[in-house]
């Protein structure tokens, strides 16, 4: 008998916390898309997600009409096969900077759930060490803003960033940009992070795709 208590005592206990987890869940997507306010005016720690081809050509254009001094320590991330990127990064960096004596940006690699050609079997394997090693990341850098606009690699980080939001261990504000080339529709990132509302602002570069999603933000031709 008091077995059975003790079953339904814990099966009690789990519906409570799968209750609060679940109203924590839509307190969570509510809150995400509301306008970002930093009231305190405080640098924030910000994760730029890299990408080869000319993901990282159009973040670095991104960055030169942002307020660096807000967005400090910055921490440059690129998939482990990218050998460009940090580089562009760093040039970037040097180039720009004017924080004397500030360590303001550091550069970091992450696993790539997959390579263009790898096997779909195979990639499950790639996918789950992608996904550790992103948990670290996050846990290693634990930012208040994440900036993406497109690679693949922005995924794991920005559903780890959903999953600390729900378990309120930090609040990350994701701002993802979507790609200019994508004229139509979404890439499978932007759809993503738009159907699953992980992103807090979805912008666009073209009226139509805002039409066609209306839940992004059109913002023009950043390039």
């Amino acid at each position: 008998m008091r077995e059975l208590i003790s079953v339904a005592e814990l099966s009690g206990i789990i519906i409570v916390v799968l209750t609060l987890i679940l109203l924590r869940l839509v307190y969570v997507l509510h809150r995400c898309g509301k306008p970002f306010q930093n009231t305190a005016a405080k640098p924030l720690i910000t994760l730029i997600v890299l990408g080869s081809g000319g993901h990282t050509a159009e973040m670095i254009n991104l960055l030169l009409v942002l307020k660096k001094d807000r967005f400090i320590p910055r921490f440059y991330v690129a998939a482990a096969t990218d050998n460009m990127s940090l580089q562009k990064a760093q040039t970037f960096e040097c180039s720009s900077s004017n924080e004397k004596g500030m360590e303001t940006a550091q550069y970091l690699q992450i696993y790539r759930s997959r390579e263009v050609g790898q096997s779909y079997i195979t990639s499950v394997w790639t996918t789950l060490i992608a996904i550790a090693h992103a948990l670290w990341l996050m846990i290693k850098i634990r930012p208040q803003v994440i900036l993406c606009n497109g690679p693949g690699t922005c995924i794991p980080l920005c559903g780890i960033a959903l999953l600390f939001k729900v378990l309120g261990i930090r609040w990350s504000s994701i701002f993802y940009v979507e790609s200019i080339a994508r004229v139509q529709r979404l890439s499978l990132s932007g759809l993503l992070l738009y159907k699953l509302r992980m992103a807090d602002q979805l912008y666009v570069q073209w009226p139509q795709l805002q039409r066609k999603y209306p839940r992004s933000i059109y913002v023009g031709c950043l390039m």
